[in-house]
């Protein structure tokens, strides 16, 4: 999926850390098909991978985001592309909610950066 390639993309650019995805297209209840995950050490770094990933997404793929939550603090940035959404965590928010261990049953594909 040409969409996951560019949100990922753009968040090891930002040097965002731990990044995933979760496939939930055989999981029923999702409301989604797939969740983009990462975290950062400060709240500059995740509105700056937020920001990265809306400006990729339209100028590679002509996609804007269809929602966003959580830029106003930079604790954990929600950007809803409708069949991705992204969570772009500060480090202790991440480690706290553990989202991908919500979501166990869903196939996992990690992200590393290249250099």
């Amino acid at each position: 999926m040409k969409e996951l390639e560019v949100i990922t993309d753009a968040i090891l650019e930002k040097k965002g850390k731990g990044v995933c995805s979760l496939d939930l297209t055989g999981i029923g209840t999702a409301i989604t098909d797939h969740f983009v995950i990462c975290n950062a050490d400060s709240t500059t770094q995740v509105c700056a991978i937020a920001d990265n990933i809306e400006e990729k997404m339209i100028e590679i793929l002509g996609i804007k985001v269809h929602r966003t939550q959580g830029q106003e603090n930079g604790f954990w940035v929600i950007l809803d592309y409708l069949n991705v959404v992204v969570h772009i965590f500060q480090t202790e928010y991440r480690n706290f909610y553990r989202l991908e261990d919500l979501w166990a049953d869903a196939e996992r594909k990690d992200y590393k950066d290249e250099e």
